[in-house]
């Protein structure tokens, strides 16, 4: 029997390849004959840049940079040679024909650096974070000499439009007086008129891993979405709205870009770093999920596969429309595979046909008991199933 295993994040208590481990352990210790594979699912948030990274036989690099409240925090990023990418990867990434076999790609990840699981929640304040460590490890990543960079924004906590990571990179923030405002945390925006300076000459084709397509403003824009679990008060919204409409066309005039690049879809990713990078780095979008899919070659490990195991921390109606492992269990329901979903809670208005659900939290069990227990809990869950 072929399984594969392939779970998302249990938010707050298990990474994805730590509940993708868990299960398999416990799997090949009730089935030792079975063949298991893992192929942990992620789409730019928690755990890219590792999974990708251990995926491919790359080095994880540890650095102290400047977390999202100006305090030093520890963080990484991976390189990964590139003929170790998978063959369906390499081509999503589009690089140069001639890029050598040997070149360094670096994975990183917004979130080591900049994002909202290092705060408390009385901390979370998107007037006053700012993504200034994650243009450090860019630097760190540009001076080994890397040839691209893969960056995983999910997970951040600041709504800065990656002004933070543009100064850090080489980019100035000038107020009336020529003097630098640093970092340019949105409190200071009014105080900023001139941008000034440029990204370092080598600094190489950027590419953004990322599943939004919302804009940078509007209704469906960064701030408005995505601004009120960063501690963005709903009566701040205009004011936060106008600022970042103010500083993105400084930064649009600045680098010769339209205005009309605050409106491409996914430019609000990851509080506007999308439209930063794009505006200052000509960086690309890549699809988060279909990217890591693509690395890790789910669709062959489905083709081969008689059971599929994935799973998230809560399964709802959005996860069927998602990317995650609502996309998985559908495309391995159309290929006629026996499907398991395990997650904390489960909630659907409707059940797929064929589609086998296991809540692994009692009923009488509180959510914080149950972010602790997470572990054992889809330990017991898989012992009970097979």
């Amino acid at each position: 029997m072929r399984v594969l295993i392939a779970f998302d994040k249990f938010k707050d208590s298990l990474t994805a390849p730590g509940a993708c481990e868990i299960a398999a352990e416990a799997l090949q210790k009730k089935q030792p004959d079975w063949e298991i594979a893992q192929c942990p699912l992620t789409d730019g948030g928690e755990g890219f840049a590792a999974i990708l990274t251990r995926a491919s036989q790359g080095q994880i690099h540890q650095h102290t940079v400047t977390g999202p409240r100006g305090v030093p925090v520890d963080a990484s990023f991976g390189i990964v040679t590139f003929s170790n990418i998978p063959a369906v990867a390499r081509r999503l990434l589009d690089l140069p024909s001639d890029i050598a076999d040997s070149a360094s790609i670096a994975l990183i990840e917004m979130a080591t650096a900049s994002g909202l699981a290092l705060l408390e929640d009385e901390e979370r304040d998107p007037w006053h974070t700012t993504s200034y460590g994650t243009g450090e490890l860019i630097n760190s990543a540009i001076e080994l000499g890397v040839e691209a960079i893969l960056l995983g924004v999910g997970g951040s906590a600041t709504n800065d439009l990656g002004l933070g990571a543009l100064n850090a990179m080489g980019l100035s923030f000038l107020d009336q007086n020529g003097d630098a405002i640093s970092p340019p945390i949105p409190d200071t925006w009014s105080q900023i008129s001139t941008p000034t300076g440029t990204l370092p000459a080598n600094t190489p084709p950027i590419h953004i891993a990322c599943d939004v397509d919302n804009p940078l403003l509007g209704p469906n824009g960064a701030a408005a979405i995505y601004g009120p679990q960063k501690g963005l008060l709903a009566a701040d919204l205009p004011r936060m709205e106008a600022a970042s409409e103010r500083l993105a066309a400084l930064l649009c005039d600045h680098q010769g870009k339209p205005h009309g690049t605050i409106n491409t879809p996914g430019a609000g990713a990851a509080g506007g770093i999308a439209f930063g990078f794009m505006t200052a780095a000509d960086a690309q979008l890549l699809p988060g999920a279909d990217f890591v899919a693509a690395w890790f070659d789910v669709e062959s490990h489905l083709a081969s596969s008689d059971i599929v195991i994935t799973g998230e921390g809560r399964f709802d109606d959005s996860s069927l429309r998602g990317k995650g492992p609502g996309a998985l269990a559908a495309r391995a329901l159309e290929l006629n595979k026996t499907v398991h979903v395990f997650a904390g809670q489960i909630d659907l208005t409707s059940v797929p046909e064929k589609l086998h659900l296991h809540a692994i939290t009692p009923a009488e069990m509180s959510l914080k008991e149950a972010f602790r227990s997470a572990s054992q809990l889809l330990t017991s869950a898989i012992n009970d199933k097979f």
